[in-house]
């Protein structure tokens, strides 16, 4: 299974749709937040099943703060992270998420990627396609792809 993580995409949304034709076939989209109101945009280019959530400037939105599900026998939490002090590291976010009996959360918010693998939670943080923040300041994503024997293995990507 391939699953594309994205965020922050701002309604810039040139830069995911690349990111779709280069990385097809994907089985799911998960995007972190910040669409700014592209969401229509978003799931019906993915060709696949889409999880998305509001981020902080998604005003007037009804899309949820955050949402839950599996990936194989990951339990997941999606959420864009500005509730959870992301900004300052991601160990509130963690917490919270092991606290609702996830092993994996995704989230966006502070435009730099993150991988960060515990024993007892994955966060992964894909960066901004829009408006990255980290060195080099290239647009980022990340690719999740459970094994045969359904194990995660990440990969930070830039374009």
């Amino acid at each position: 299974m391939r699953v594309l993580v994205v965020s922050d995409t701002h309604k810039r949304n040139e830069n995911y749709l690349r990111v779709l034709e280069r990385e097809r076939p994907v089985d799911m989209v998960i995007h972190c937040g910040d669409s700014e109101g592209s969401e229509y945009l978003i799931c019906e280019s993915a060709g696949c099943p889409v999880h998305i959530v509001s981020g902080n400037n998604d005003f007037f939105s009804e899309l949820p703060r955050e949402i839950e599900f599996e990936i194989g026998e990951y339990r997941v939490l999606v959420t864009h992270g500005h509730n959870y002090y992301v900004s300052m590291g991601s160990e509130t976010l963690k917490k919270y998420a092991i606290s609702k009996d996830k092993n994996m959360v995704f989230y966006g918010h502070t435009h730099r990627p993150v991988i960060d693998i515990e024993r007892e939670i994955t966060a992964v943080n894909p960066g901004s396609l829009s408006y990255p923040r980290q060195d080099g300041k290239k647009p980022s994503y990340v690719m999740m792809e459970l094994d045969r024997q359904g194990k995660a293995h990440f990969e930070l990507k830039f374009l």
